[in-house]
This record gives structure tokens, C-alpha cells and sequence, in this order.
């Protein structure tokens, strides 16, 4: 998941590039073995990767445990599945070895698959500052944790059920926590290495380490190679993909962005920008079809998504001051989502998110989710115009979530951290380096770009839930027009997936099925 309070976070501070400056991480002997390797073998690897070098002292500062593999087994598809699962951290580096960072992840892996040329996917969530246990336990793993609907609270028991449609069926899965979410953690409190690595590009110079890093300690340098995101993870791929390409010597076979934030510059609500208005519009629509009970598809969709890249933007340039273009927004806007038309007349067409959500909901003293317009929670005060309530799914899954992942890794897999896992940091969220240059907004289109034109046979996948208005999918849309000469819009390299629900739209079971194949599309393609 998830942008992470995004909205809130986002316009607090400036929007920019990174600081160039980053401590880079480089490669280290793993700490422990893997589970059932000869201590000789692993002995004798750990000499082969640092010949003739003690680890240093620096390593009492580790506190992760050494990794931990169990077996299990699942019904796919009719048939019987065995496979590892392992819960570890891979140790980053200096270039004088010194511990700076362990990342926490867990594996799957699909007995003997790795004989069989399996692919290999690499999965991050967003936030920045989220754990990946949304796409664990929500649609990419054996096991699923329901979450996510009108109704669900932080008291919804943690139990996790089989998942039918897990991707282990066609990859072996690797879920990786950035640093200061789940159980990963700084080894070193130097400020700088803080700030580097909770930046936009130190975040992705960390993320290539621990994908190659992982590569190397588990034999898997000849496997397809594939990456997934969620949200900001979704803005994290594309660029890992480019650094991955360009300076780690790994090429990806392809990519999946799951409710995607590719390009902060139409993101902003400011008076300004009229594109972050236009994007939402054909969402607040697909709202509307769905509560008249039509299929919000893109066809049906194909008249507001026409004016929300035409006429309104043309309008909303004109200004407030133009009554007849604020008339002519008021009659098109209440047309397409059934929103009161004095309600978008008193904002001019200028939608406030935090009104919107609060406007669906009024009538039943409820509000509805951002990530999620058609999920409606209860409104401690609907009757305040100030006060902004938790979001009914971000809020709410935090609980069964965080206890969900604590009780599989350290009761089931068996590898116990005396530590809080953080699914959702503040402290991450908060002290994110966005940079200080104005003039550069993060965008990762040129990554997406630059990776889809280096590599002719790399193929992109992007999923969006219909009535999602944290990271609209028509916002994905006018991004993949722009990426013409590269064949994306005609599908064959780049396609957009519009499904019914939000953010975390595979939490409907038909939405979670249409993502699993559309994935085993992009994986049998290759």
C-alpha cells in the first residue's frame, strides 16, 4: 500500500530533488547461513565474498536475528504447492564494512523452482514510510488478511486465510521493508546516512544494494528478474528498474505498478494546478455509476475522462472570476459525480479532497475514504467544518495488519524481533528528504521512459482501482500518453488495468483475481 497520509505529508513541505550526496552501500559476507547449508559451504562463501577480511566490531551494533526458513505448502490451481518460506535481514554496508542498515524481508520460494529458470519478484509498498505487508497479505502472497471494506475496524481479528490467488503459482516472492518500516532498521545513528537514505534517489541507491545483495546470497542472478509497488512503490520501480539497469548491472523483465504515484507535479491541490483536479474527476464519476448500480468501465467512463482533459482544464484556467466558466464546470462536474451543485459552486470547481470525502458521507453523519470513495466510516464530528476524521481504511487496517504480520513472522515462520514492526512510520513519513530545488518535482516518467527505451523487451503493468482519489488512474493515463514512441499506448509494452474498488482495490475478490492474471499475462509474455 499505501501513500501514507501522502496528501498531508506531501503539502507541508516542498516538493523537489534530492540531495545528490548519498553514503553508498555496498556489498557484505552475509551474518548467518541459510538454513540447512553445510556450515563449511557457508563458511567458505563468506571467505569468497570479503577473502581475507574479519568482520569488523562494528557488528555487535546488529540486532536482527539470523535468517529463518520454514516449509509450507498451499492448493493452487487444483494442485498441491510446496515451498519455503524465510523471514531474515540483509546487512548493508560501507565501503570499509561497517554495518549502516539491516533490512528486514520475506521470501517465498517455490520448491525446486529455481532449477527451473523461476522468475524472482522483488515487492515494495509505499508512504514512504509503509512495510510491505499490504501487498504480503493482501493480494501477492500465500496467505491474505481480508481488510479494507465498509465495515473493518482496528478490532477485525488478524486472521490470515489461504489465497488462491497468490503469485507464487508463476514467481517466487520477496517482500522487502525499507529502512525504519517493519522490523528494518539504522545500525549506524549518523544523521547524515538518515537523511541520505530517506530521500528520493538514497531510497533507491539502498533498495538496488538489497536487490543485489539478495541476489547474490541466494544464487539468483540468472532468474527473470520483475518488480513490484504499491502506491509510492509504484513510483519507486520504475526508478529502481533504471538504477538497476544502469548501475547495477541487472536487467528487469518487467514491471507492475499497483494504484501508482508516477509524476508529485500533478499531485498538488493548489489553485494552480488544474490537472490534479481534472485527474480525480472521472473517479468521482465512477463513484457515481456505481451507486446508480452500472459498471463503472472505461467506456462508460470515456465521456468525463474527454472533458477532464478538455473543456474543464480550459474552464479552470479561466478563473473563478469567470462566471460563466464556473457555470459551466458546476453543470458538468454535478452531471458526472452527483455532488451537490452548491457544493462545487461554493469552491468555485476547485475541489477540496478533505470536503469531498466528508460531502459523500454527510447525509449518514459518515465520511468517505480517500483511498476508497465508495467505503464510508463513521464522522466523530459531522458537523465540523474544521476537524478531519481518520481515513475508514487506512485508519482501520493499521491494527489487524500490524498484528497480522507480527504474529506470521514471529510465531509462525519462528523469527522473533524484540521490536515494535512499524507498518505505517511517522517518523519516516515526517523526515523524508523531498529536496530543496522548486523547480524539480519527483517524477520517475523519465525512469519509466529511460528503462522502457534501453530495454526493448521490458513490459510495464499498471493497476488502478476505479474510485481511488489518492492516486487517480486517469492521472496513470495521461502519463502513458505521453510515453507514445515506446508503444504504451497501444498496450503492448505499457497497459493500464482500471478495477473495481480503490487503493487497495484488490480487497474485492473479483478485482484480486483480474490483477493476478493480467500479472500472469506480463510474466508468460516475457
Amino acid at each position: 500500500m499505501t501513500v501514507s497520509t501522502m496528501l498531508e505529508r506531501r503539502f507541508a513541505r516542498p516538493l523537489a530533488a534530492v540531495v545528490a550526496a548519498f553514503l553508498m552501500l555496498v556489498p557484505a559476507a552475509a551474518l548467518a547461513q541459510q538454513a540447512g547449508a553445510p556450515a563449511e559451504e557457508a563458511q567458505q562463501q563468506q571467505q569468497r565474498q570479503r577473502p581475507g577480511r574479519p568482520q569488523p566490531e562494528a557488528d555487535s551494533a546488529l540486532r536482527l536475528p539470523p535468517p529463518v526458513t520454514i516449509k509450507q505448502t498451499l492448493e493452487i490451481g487444483g494442485r498441491t504447492r510446496d515451498y519455503d518460506v524465510t523471514a531474515g535481514a540483509i546487512v548493508l554496508r560501507n565501503d570499509d564494512g561497517e554495518p549502516m542498515a539491516e533490512v528486514g524481508y520475506v521470501a517465498y520460494v517455490l520448491k525446486d523452482g529455481v532449477q527451473a529458470g523461476r522468475p524472482v519478484t522483488f515487492a515494495f509498498n509505499g508512504g514512504p514510510g509503509a512495510a510491505s505487508a499490504y501487498l504480503h497479505f493482501g493480494v501477492l502472497g500465500p496467505k491474505r488478511l481480508p481488510f479494507g471494506n465498509t465495515g473493518d475496524g482496528p478490532s477485525a481479528p488478524p486472521q490470515l486465510v489461504d489465497n488462491p490467488e497468490t503469485w507464487l503459482d508463476f514467481t517466487d516472492l520477496v517482500f522487502i521493508d525499507p529502512v525504519g518500516t517493519g522490523y528494518s532498521r539504522f545500525v549506524s545513528s549518523n544523521r547524515e546516512l538518515r537523511n541520505s537514505v530517506w530521500s528520493v534517489d538514497g531510497d533507491i541507491n539502498a533498495l538496488a544494494a538489497v536487490v543485489r545483495r539478495y541476489l547474490t546470497e541466494n544464487n539468483r542472478w540468472q532468474s527473470p528478474k520483475y518488480l513490484v509497488g504499491e502506491s509510492y512503490g509504484g513510483f519507486r520501480v520504475p526508478r529502481l528498474a533504471w538504477r538497476l539497469q544502469n548501475e547495477e548491472g541487472i536487467g528487469v523483465s518487467g514491471i507492475v505498478m499497483i494504484s501508482p504515484v508516477l509524476d508529485f507535479a500533478t499531485q498538488s491541490d493548489s489553485d494552480g494546478a488544474p490537472l490534479s483536479f481534472a485527474t480525480r474527476l472521472p473517479s468521482l464519476a465512477a463513484l457515481a455509476l456505481e451507486k446508480q448500480g452500472k459498471p463503472a468501465t472505461r467506456a462508460a467512463l470515456s465521456e468525463v475522462e474527454e472533458y477532464a482533459r478538455s473543456q474543464f482544464v480550459v474552464d479552470f484556467l479561466r478563473g473563478p472570476g469567470d462566471r460563466d466558466a464556473v457555470a459551466r464546470i458546476v453543470d458538468r462536474v454535478a452531471g458526472f459525480t452527483g455532488l451537490d451543485r452548491a457544493f462545487i459552486a461554493n469552491q468555485a470547481g476547485r475541489l477540496d479532497l478533505a470536503q469531498v470525502v466528508r460531502a459523500l458521507g454527510r447525509d449518514s453523519e459518515k465520511v468517505a475514504s480517500l483511498y476508497d470513495a465508495s467505503v464510508l466510516g463513521l464522522d466523530a464530528l459531522p458537523f465540523s467544518l474544521s476537524f478531519r476524521p481518520k481515513d475508514p481504511i487506512l485508519a482501520a487496517s493499521v491494527a489487524p495488519l500490524t498484528s497480522a504480520a507480527v504474529d506470521f513472522i514471529g510465531r509462525t515462520i519462528g523469527w522473533r524481533v524484540d521490536a515494535p514492526y512499524r507498518l505505517l512510520s511517522d517518523d519516516v513519513t515526517r523526515g523524508w528528504n523531498w529536496g530543496a530545488n522548486r523547480d524539480e518535482v519527483p517524477s520517475a516518467v523519465d525512469e519509466l521512459r529511460g528503462a522502457l527505451a534501453l530495454d526493448p523487451a521490458l513490459k510495464a503493468l499498471i493497476v488502478h482501482g476505479a474510485t481511488d482519489l489518492v492516486t487517480p488512474y486517469f492521472d496513470s493515463q495521461l502519463i502513458i500518453d505521453r510515453l507514445t514512441p515506446l508503444g504504451a499506448t497501444d498496450g503492448k509494452r505499457v497497459k493500464l488495468e482500471v478495477l473495481r474498488g480503490g487503493h487497495m482495490f484488490y480487497s474485492d475478490d473479483a478485482s484480486r483475481a483480474a490483477l493476478t492474471a493480467a500479472a500472469r499475462k506480463l510474466y508468460a509474455d516475457r
